[in-house]
């Protein structure tokens, strides 16, 4: 019965999908906060360019 018990591989494949997910979040909560900064600054510099912009568009 024990034999049986151990031999039994009934949902390891959920324990390994689980784990890999988990893996794969802790990976990209890391990249969002290690880019974070760049990424901030990348969308306010994108910001202060379309507004310059769309200012002198409407002074012409």
């Amino acid at each position: 019965m024990l034999k049986k018990f151990f031999k039994n591989e009934d949902g390891q494949g959920m324990v390994e999908y689980g784990l890999i997910l988990g893996l794969i979040a802790i990976a990209v909560v890391v990249a969002l906060v290690a880019l974070g900064p760049k990424i901030r600054e990348l969308f306010q510099k994108a910001e202060s360019e379309i507004t310059s912009a769309l200012s002198q568009v409407a002074s012409e």
